[in-house]
């Protein structure tokens, strides 16, 4: 759904205000024993509902197209997932989920200009999906991961974990290509994590050699700073708009990432520590 169709949407809903307004003073000309008193509070009752109606549609369309579907993966993207109707449903869920709670973009004017984004299911090796394209507006899902994944999760569960992970590439910004892809790829596995979406070998607190090892690794340490720093990710992922540079770490917190990561990684280890010594 576009903006220009909202648009439409909402312009019809007005006039059927009018309309019903403008036909209630009618009745109340013919029989003036109708109280007018109620007219107006009904009438803002009923733009304020057309207004919490609309609130949080999103203004992105979502389209979903099976490329193969005589391959074994695409059956089961249709007879297991749901096919085209839930992974619509389902992108434009998890596209309001990332505006709200995960980047808090609650304008226009915060969030990536989309107009469409286009999922394929698609014969290729080489990964479960990739998203690509002018500004990531592109997802491709393998056939052949759907077709011989066998768990420890349903199939439906991981592809919902799986979308999640990539629309968060379609939504989120790079610093137009300079941010490190360590971390976005850590970005878009916090957004499992906090999605709840996260496979049970997903990693632990306090897991990994590096900050920006990557994946559920820097995922679990940008949870940390959150935990440090109310919207950290949030408010990181608006800084690296146009550009990136390591010292926003130490913008957002008052620390720069080393000393984030040493006493990231000191926190859970004496929390080790403790749970060995009872």
């Amino acid at each position: 759904m576009n903006d220009l169709y909202l648009l439409v949407i909402v312009y019809m809903c007005y006039g059927m205000c009018m309309y019903i307004y403008i036909y209630m003073y009618m009745i109340h000309i013919v029989s003036p024993s109708i109280s007018m008193a109620s007219l107006p509070f009904f009438l803002c009752a009923l733009l304020t509902f057309s207004s919490i109606s609309f609130h949080g549609i999103s203004a992105v369309n979502f389209e979903v197209i099976n490329l193969n579907p005589h391959h074994a993966g695409a059956i089961k993207f249709e007879k297991i997932i749901g096919g085209v109707p839930f992974t619509k449903k389902l992108m434009a869920q998890i596209n309001q989920y990332i505006w709200s709670n995960i980047f808090k973009q609650n304008t226009a004017a915060d969030q990536k200009p989309h107009t469409t984004v286009t999922l394929f299911i698609k014969d290729f090796i080489g990964g479960e999906a990739i998203t690509w394209g002018d500004n990531y507006k592109y997802i491709n899902v393998s056939a052949v991961y759907l077709r011989d994944y066998n768990g420890p999760m349903e199939l439906k569960w991981e592809f919902i974990s799986l979308l999640h992970h990539e629309m968060t590439h379609v939504f989120q910004w790079n610093g137009e290509g300079k941010t490190p892809i360590p971390l976005v790829e850590g970005i878009a596995d916090y957004t499992i994590l906090k999605a709840n979406y996260f496979p049970p070998g997903f990693m632990k607190p306090g897991a990994g050699d590096k900050w920006d090892q990557g994946y559920d690794f820097t995922a679990r340490f940008l949870e940390y700073c959150d935990g440090l720093v109310p919207d950290f990710v949030a408010k990181l992922n608006k800084m690296m708009r146009k550009t990136y540079d390591v010292s926003f770490f130490k913008n957002i917190t008052g620390k720069p990432v080393e000393k984030l990561w040493a006493d990231y990684k000191a926190k859970y280890a004496k929390k080790a520590v403790e749970e060995i010594q009872g």
